[in-house]
């Protein structure tokens, strides 16, 4: 039927030609974002589960900052613990001569000197050894915990060492002296048993470093997987992109052209009426 009240065949043409027009902005804001599911209108159930393993990847970006600080405690503390070994070296060193029966007052005198100027350095080292308010070693605190899930219920623990003189660990005197023969023989002694607590305190110490590292190489691993899982569920193909821009293209060309053709078709009703 003919009439020009009403088109079918342009209303047809309009609706394709919209269709199309619809499935290029898509393919077009596929290309722009490089998302296939950009917001809860393209995929809500899709876009949900992508938010929540957003929201982890995040998380775990929290814990990681944590094990970083936690790390950087326990450099600083196992580099203060080896200097203050190489102190009590050099200690052991200064009561070894300071021992010898046949030096005199002033060799002994300066001897002695070096050997207390060592032990207040173990005092000052103790006290440096901070980072971030923490510090393991000079007895203020017995452990850090660093987080170690992405729930926040879950830790890794750092035990503290207390390095301080006259402590459960260097047993050495933060008075001790070697003015006298006797002295220098009683400090040696301690010295001896005091390096070798350290040392296995600072054992312990790496031991737990090591445990906070391999614990965050996991949680890095754990984080790009869960990135890798977002981009298979929202980003775009943007090989396919191309070639369903480049179709739709053509076909939108398409479209306009039977969009006028089925226009035009009301104005050969005309050809009717001419005598």
């Amino acid at each position: 039927m003919l009439s020009v009240n009403t088109n079918y065949g342009a209303m047809i043409a309009l609706q394709n030609l919209n269709k199309t027009n619809s499935e290029l902005d898509m393919v077009q804001n596929h290309i722009n974002t490089g998302l296939k599911i950009a917001g809860p209108k393209d995929n809500g159930a899709v876009w949900a589960i992508a938010q929540n393993m957003r929201m982890d990847v995040q998380a775990y970006g929290a814990v990681t900052q944590s094990l970083n600080r936690t790390l950087s405690v326990v450099d600083t503390s196992l580099a203060a613990g080896t200097t203050i070994s190489d102190l009590l070296k050099e200690m052991k060193e200064k009561a070894l001569a300071a021992r010898d029966p046949t030096i005199d007052a002033n060799s002994r005198e300066a001897y002695n000197a070096d050997f207390v100027a060592l032990r207040d350095q173990i005092t000052k080292t103790l006290d440096n050894a901070s980072f971030d308010g923490t510090n393991l070693l000079d007895g203020s605190t017995t452990q850090v915990l660093a987080l170690a899930n992405a729930e926040g219920d879950g830790f890794i623990t750092v035990t503290a060492r207390d390095l301080t003189l006259s402590g459960s660990v260097v047993t050495l005197a933060s008075t001790a002296t070697i003015s006298t023969a006797t002295k220098a023989s009683s400090a040696i002694s301690t010295i001896e048993s005091s390096l070798n607590a350290l040392n296995l305190a600072l054992s312990q110490l790496g031991t737990d470093a090591k445990k906070v590292g391999m614990h965050k190489s996991f949680v890095a691993k754990l984080s790009d997987e869960l990135n890798t899982g977002i981009g298979n569920l929202v980003d775009a193909d943007l090989a396919k992109e191309s070639a369903k821009l480049q179709a739709l293209q053509t076909k939108q060309q398409l479209g306009i052209q039977a969009l006028s053709i089925a226009n035009s078709a009301p104005q050969s009703i005309l050809s009717l009426f001419r005598g």
